[in-house]
């Protein structure tokens, strides 16, 4: 076989995030373990009510995954609303919200990144706008959200998938061919639609 054909074909495979280029020791197959997603019972209130699981990690659980968060680093700021966000929460564009991002790590791997919005009346003085990792070990946003009056009744949810961009490559730390899957959620008090 041709070197050059060869050479193409690795490069393919790479392309499509089937192998790995590994230093010292060639290409290898990537692993691809399954994930499991829960339905709605990934955002139970048992789940997060006593600090127990977040959704994000009750999927890797059920997926037989065991993890903990080895490093979680975010940044908290006021932002002014995109079209986006202000139509999510019915306000203005340019109106101040709450960004808080979070970049998630298993070990010295980047697993996901996790952006949320808030109202700052919502949050105002609460452990979501301290920048400090923390409310996840207290059962995440939606337990704070409880103790502000903010009981999660409802919650709407696309996922898709899509190419990297490459803050998003260089963030994440992800091989050439690599996918991002995109969960965007809404999550609703009794009295909203």
């Amino acid at each position: 076989m041709n070197v050059k054909t060869v050479r193409n074909a690795v490069a393919l495979l790479e392309a499509e995030g089937l192998v790995t280029p590994v230093r010292r020791r060639g290409t290898v197959v990537r692993q691809q373990p399954p994930m499991r997603r829960l339905g709605v019972e990934r955002y139970s209130k048992q789940k997060w009510k006593y600090g127990d699981l977040v959704a994000f990690a009750a999927d890797r659980e059920a997926s037989g995954q065991a993890w903990k968060p080895t490093d979680q680093t975010q940044s908290v700021a006021q932002v002014g609303a995109d079209a986006e966000i202000a139509q999510a929460f019915e306000i203005e564009p340019g109106t101040p919200v709450y960004e808080r991002a979070r970049l998630v790590k298993d070990g010295d791997q980047p697993t996901h990144t996790l952006t949320s919005y808030y109202l700052p009346k919502d949050v105002e003085n609460t452990p979501l706008v301290d920048p400090t990792p923390g409310p996840a070990e207290r059962g995440g946003g939606f337990a704070v959200l409880t103790l502000q009056g903010l009981v999660p009744d409802h919650i709407t949810e696309s996922f898709h998938a899509r190419m990297p961009t490459p803050d998003e490559i260089e963030q994440l730390d992800l091989p050439a061919g690599e996918p991002v899957m995109i969960l965007q959620r809404r999550t609703y008090t009794a009295d909203e639609h």
